[in-house]
């Protein structure tokens, strides 16, 4: 029989229950487990793909064509598996089913209440993540704090779930903060009580809590935090600040975290009988190395990291596959792009995006780098900007995008047919992981080493097929296309360091143990012409 982790938290939010939730897991999958997971977004948005980066953070692909929450991502990095858009709950799916059912009458003349119509769409959707991926784990994190009025159905539909899979098959994690108060100094354990004792009055008791906290905390307070919230003292975590994500799943394990879950929900397995061996070798090998390359990403959210969190650890991810640190400059393409700031790079990267704010400043960043021959990676909208100004610079002197410049005299990039007819913004776009067919002799096949790949897509709009056949002739190589040769899926130039621009997002397909092929070729090309 399947189990659940239901992750909950407390006191604040962002205090990293997702890295906890992928920590947990990735320790379970060193008892060769098979584990699932599962996050709860209580907002009413159906997915995260109209929600601003600067409010949710990045969205995250899924291979399937759904636009989810981050945490998705750690999920996948963590635990080096695809899953699917059902993974991702939100309060919009749920009430959307619950009602469509309502208008087809399948509750027989009922009124429809939260309970049990909405709790048991929720169950519902839960049980089908375990049936479908025949794991022996699913993690299942609920967004926000507890106390929030949006998580409540949620709360009161695991409170449900433990009661009708048995104490054994369904435990409660419950992940708080512990702050430290520099002018009493000392560590204060009461929002921790008061986040535990919110939880116990939804009828949910925590079976284990993770203190985050700034530096580590003493014995002696994880007694006192046991002591007050009623949990076992084996049962409460530290998990301090770390350099790196990465070594959380260490730092629980050296807690015994994975012991204690092995006998709490009677796996029937030896508690010593795992290894985290070759997870501790991508930890050190993820530590500073000794030489250092800087790259500069180029987007309009640089303010807020998580933003482009998948392409921070995929840079992250190739560095350590080379053996290098790599250091990264967020550079604001509204406001700082300039020679003085360009100069200090070995490379530069422009991400995905939409809209025009910030346009100018990354076909300026192309431009420096065609001039000066500075690697450059562009994916999504930095592809567009590659092939804007690479069409500028040779001939066509006012070309650009119809998303920026429906009038334009050369619309070398262009709203895909299939989207023209579409009013609609969530979920409409080309979404999900499409084949792409590579050119022999390019940079994308010393890369790939294959002439067949599925990278994960998003967008809207594609380079203009009526201008193909033009930029060829000036120099654009079309090294990856589609099957049927429609969509221009990479672009590259010759006599250059390296200029490769993506229509799709390799960043959501890197890993710890296996960094993106086109993330390392791109490092190491930086490290080539430094």
């Amino acid at each position: 029989m399947v189990k659940y982790i239901v992750v909950t938290g407390g006191v604040v939010s962002s205090i990293g229950k997702g890295i906890t939730a992928a920590s947990i897991g990735r320790i379970l999958r060193s008892y060769n487990l098979k584990v699932s997971a599962i996050k709860i977004d209580p907002y009413l948005n159906w997915d995260s793909g109209t929600l601003n980066p600067y409010q949710h953070g990045e969205v995250f692909v899924t291979h399937d064509g759904m636009e989810t929450d981050l945490d998705l991502g750690h999920y996948e990095r963590f635990l080096d598996v695809n899953l699917s858009g059902y993974s991702n709950i939100t309060t919009g799916k749920v009430y959307m089913s619950v009602i469509n059912k309502e208008r087809k009458g399948s509750y027989l003349g009922s009124c429809v209440q939260i309970i049990p119509h909405i709790t048991d769409e929720i169950k519902s959707r839960i049980r089908k993540i375990s049936t479908d991926n025949k794991a022996d784990i699913v993690l299942v994190e609920i967004g926000g704090t507890v106390g929030d009025i949006e998580s409540q159905p949620f709360l009161e539909a695991v409170r449900q779930l433990r009661n009708e899979e048995g104490h054994n098959n369904v435990m409660f994690v419950h992940v708080t903060y512990v702050p430290y108060l520099n002018a009493a100094g000392e560590f204060k354990t009461k929002p921790t009580q008061h986040s535990t004792k919110e939880l116990r009055s939804t009828g949910i008791i925590p079976d284990m809590i993770i203190c985050r906290s700034e530096k580590p905390l003493s014995t002696s307070l994880k007694n006192k935090i046991a002591h007050f919230c009623d949990v076992d003292s084996k049962a409460v975590i530290n998990c301090p600040d770390a350099s790196s994500i990465y070594e959380v799943p260490l730092t629980m394990d050296k807690e015994n975290v994975g012991k204690y879950i092995i006998n709490r929900m009677e796996l029937g397995i030896d508690e010593c009988a795992h290894d985290l061996t070759e997870w501790k070798t991508v930890v050190d090998r993820l530590k500073k190395q000794d030489s250092t390359v800087t790259v500069g990403v180029v987007g309009k959210y640089v303010e807020l990291e998580d933003a482009y969190i998948s392409i921070r650890e995929s840079l992250k991810h190739a560095a350590a596959h080379i053996g290098v640190n790599v250091n990264i400059e967020w550079i604001n393409a509204e406001t700082e792009i300039n020679t003085i700031r360009l100069k200090n790079l070995d490379s530069i990267l422009i991400p995905g995006g939409f809209g025009e704010r910030g346009i100018n400043g990354k076909l300026d960043a192309v431009h420096y780098a065609l001039v000066n021959k500075v690697p450059i990676f562009g994916i999504c909208l930095g592809l567009h900007s590659m092939v804007i100004e690479f069409a500028r610079m040779n001939g066509l002197k006012d070309a650009h995008s119809t998303e920026f410049d429906e009038t334009t005299k050369y619309p070398v990039i262009d709203m895909m047919e299939e989207q023209k007819k579409i009013n609609d913004m969530g979920g409409t776009m080309r979404l999900g992981s499409y084949a792409c067919k590579i050119k022999k002799g390019t940079i994308a096949s010393e890369a790939y080493q294959s002439e067949m790949v599925e990278e994960r897509h998003r967008h809207r709009f594609e380079v203009n097929n009526e201008y193909r056949e033009l930029l060829e002739e000036k120099g654009l190589i079309i090294s990856g296309t589609s099957p049927d040769n429609f969509l221009v899926e990479t672009v590259e130039i010759k006599d250059h360091p390296w200029f490769f621009g993506c229509q799709f997002h390799p960043e959501f397909k890197s890993r710890p143990e296996r960094a993106h092929p086109i993330f390392v070729s791109f490092i190491q090309a930086t490290v080539d012409s430094k």
